[in-house]
């Protein structure tokens, strides 16, 4: 929050980061096992400006305590829920019992934990990590405004075919051939804008939105569908969630151009390896760095 001090604009939040807390429920009815892993991160805008200037510290609330306080409130959470409505909790805690607080944003990193299949059965207590991490970030506000972003981000997606690059500017410093013909490969960081529901309802438009995405990516199974640039793919993608889903006002993606490039090996005397579609070096430095958002006309992004 911004103060005027001394003839300076000051701002300060405080907090604490990297909260990592795994929290197991046990059903009784049926034997099975939920667990998730969290790393949570808690901001505090707070009114403690006199233990900057006046080595006061009777204001603050530790961040040792938030910390306590992520564990006391995975304990009161009988029942499974969201990351979402978790971090709802957490900050709603945080502005209605400190009156000096006015805000807290809390951030989640869901790591991605799935249940094992043995033999096609689902596993009671037996879990792997998958490769997508679920994201969220709430902001509350000691007046009861909320605002709820969620995301994922890692998903890697790859199709070695129907993708191009043809058009763009060349100039003298172009080496880079045209080509309706390459690999595209990205790792897709998304995040969206959304109304707070029900905690079943929230964990059910994380996989929609990342099957909307995917799918969008890929296209049909057997014919697939063509990808002009990644702009083009991205568009599509971000189009695709807010078709589905009415309640999400906004969403922003960042997919970099992980490129495959192909492989020719030359000599004078004969060619060691032609590339005829077939073999590539991976690689992902340098890559494109392609993002972008796409909102509905009355959403606050």
């Amino acid at each position: 929050m911004a103060n005027q001090l001394e003839g300076f604009n000051f701002e300060q939040r405080h907090g604490k980061a990297r909260v990592r807390v795994a929290r197991v429920w046990r059903n009784r009815s049926d034997d099975n096992h939920f667990m998730v892993e969290w790393n949570v991160s808690i901001s505090l805008l707070s009114d403690c400006v006199n233990s900057y200037v006046r080595d006061d510290n009777s204001d603050i609330v530790a961040t040792d305590t938030m910390k306590n306080t992520v564990y006391a409130k995975a304990k009161e959470c009988s029942e499974q829920l969201s990351a979402e409505n978790f971090a709802i909790l957490l900050a709603s805690h945080f502005t209605s019992v400190y009156k000096q607080v006015t805000t807290a944003i809390v951030k989640i990193v869901e790591k991605p934990w799935e249940r094992v299949h043995i033999d096609g059965q689902p596993h009671e207590h037996g879990f792997k990590l998958g490769c997508e991490k679920h994201t969220t970030e709430v902001t509350v506000q000691k007046s009861g405004v909320l605002k709820l972003t969620s995301g994922i981000e890692g998903l890697s997606v790859l199709k070695t075919t129907k993708s191009g690059f043809e058009g763009f500017i060349r100039d003298r410093y172009t080496a880079l051939p045209e080509t309706r013909e390459r690999i595209l490969a990205t790792e897709v960081t998304a995040s969206w804008r959304q109304h707070p529901r029900e905690s079943t309802l929230l964990h059910r438009a994380i996989f929609g939105c990342e099957k909307a995405l995917a799918n969008t990516f890929f296209g049909p199974p057997k014919e697939g569908v063509y990808s002009p640039s990644v702009q083009s793919t991205l568009f599509q993608m971000a189009k695709a969630v807010l078709n589905r889903f009415p309640d999400i006002s906004s969403i922003q993606l960042k997919m970099p151009n992980l490129h495959f490039l192909p492989v020719n090996i030359s000599s004078k005397e004969n060619t060691i390896v032609k590339f005829d579609d077939d073999v590539y070096l991976p690689t992902d430095e340098p890559h494109g760095s392609i993002e972008a958002s796409l909102s509905r006309f009355w959403s606050k992004m």
